[in-house]
């Protein structure tokens, strides 16, 4: 599946020659990723070329004459297409060469030298714990050194993430963003857009029924219900009163594995109106789209892609004669299954660019309020 990068700007700039070359702003998830220029992508491309061959998608040609603006729009609106779309490949999301490009280019943009660092991470229940890194860990890593601090088994490392946690007035916060795995979570929070923000830990992914593979490890059972007891508490989950009583003896008992597998869905209602997330969903061959408005339109894309995922692996297990590739990004596993699956989720073609990531929208009107 596409990750969601976007250039919504350039810059031209001065070279050292007295000529110019343009700057272009990559973001990722609507926020700053870095700043990169078009021969730096070019080297990466052929680099990427000399181990992966054909298979990636098309990279823009050079222009030996000036070009154009329509020129300029159109290579830009070129390169958005093939960050998009070189990451479909999961094996390339974890090569050496995808990986260290990027972590290179994200110092630079900040201007940040690889050093050892303290990063806090913020945990469900409020508390932060300090974790020595290098500047130029990515998230993935980053999670290694978390895990083995607080004692969660490798093995169940696919089941949490790091995700970009806004912190606003009156002790209120809202989830922007997971990290992904070649994101460097140091210099993420560097960037001028995400002040007030702190890095956190969180469970990653949707199906409960995934609760039980995690039981057996006292620290990921800690985890999963410390994150209850914020969503509830945060009311990004609504039990009903029959529930939530429930939930509260389970406290009084300290009886953490029953109280993380209590199913609290609930609805969610309004935020900012910024951005949109839209889906289409079938059902007995009637298709209908869904809108919701919210500044965490690109976690709440991630999300639904991550139901996918998940539902497939399911398919999967119970079809096992059937095949079907479910990428997650940095992982690649195969099943069986006759029938290719489409994503329905897509960003809307943007018609004009702007200096944030706003009109990188996705897909009738639903609103909710942030996680």
């Amino acid at each position: 599946m596409k990750m969601h990068f976007c250039i919504p700007v350039s810059q031209q700039r001065p070279d050292a020659l007295g000529g110019r070359y343009t700057l272009y702003s990559v973001y990722l998830d609507g926020f700053l990723f870095c700043r990169v220029r078009y021969s730096q992508l070019h080297r990466w491309n052929e680099q990427l070329r000399r181990v992966f061959g054909d298979c990636l998608p098309p990279f823009p040609p050079k222009y030996y004459l000036a070009m154009t603006t329509s020129m300029a729009n159109e290579r830009r609106d070129q390169l958005e297409r093939y960050l998009q779309n070189v990451t479909v490949d999961p094996n390339m999301l974890r090569s050496d060469v995808f990986v260290d490009f990027l972590k290179l280019v994200q110092l630079d943009t900040f201007s940040i030298s690889t050093k050892k660092a303290s990063l806090d991470i913020f945990l469900p229940n409020g508390r932060s714990i300090p974790v020595e890194i290098l500047t130029s860990d990515t998230a993935e890593r980053v999670l290694e050194v978390v895990s083995q601090k607080i004692g969660l088994c490798r093995e169940l490392l696919g089941y949490f993430g790091l995700f970009l946690i806004r912190f606003c007035k009156e002790g209120k916060l809202s989830v922007m963003k997971k990290l992904a795995d070649f994101e460097l979570p140091y210099v993420s929070l560097r960037s001028s857009e995400v002040e007030n923000y702190k890095v956190g830990l969180r469970k990653w992914y949707l199906d409960p029924s995934l609760d039980s593979m995690l039981m057996d490890c006292r620290a990921a059972v800690s985890l999963i219900y410390m994150q209850a007891i914020q969503d509830i508490q945060k009311e990004w989950a609504r039990p009903t009163q029959a529930q939530r009583q429930k939930l509260e003896a389970l406290q009084r008992e300290d009886n953490q594995t029953k109280g993380t597998l209590l199913d609290m869905n609930g609805p969610q209602q309004t935020l900012n109106q910024n951005l949109e997330l839209r889906f289409l969903y079938s059902e007995e061959s009637r298709w209908q789209w869904f809108v919701i408005y919210s500044r965490q339109a690109f976690l709440l894309s991630s999300c639904l892609k991550k139901m996918i995922s998940e539902k497939m692996v399911k398919l999967a297990a119970e079809n096992p004669e059937m095949q079907i590739e479910v990428p997650e990004q940095g992982r690649s596993k195969k099943y069986h299954i006759q029938q290719s699956q489409k994503d329905s989720s897509s960003f809307l073609p943007r018609t004009s660019k702007i200096t944030t990531a706003e009109a990188d929208c996705v897909l009738g009107t639903v609103e909710e309020e942030g996680l």
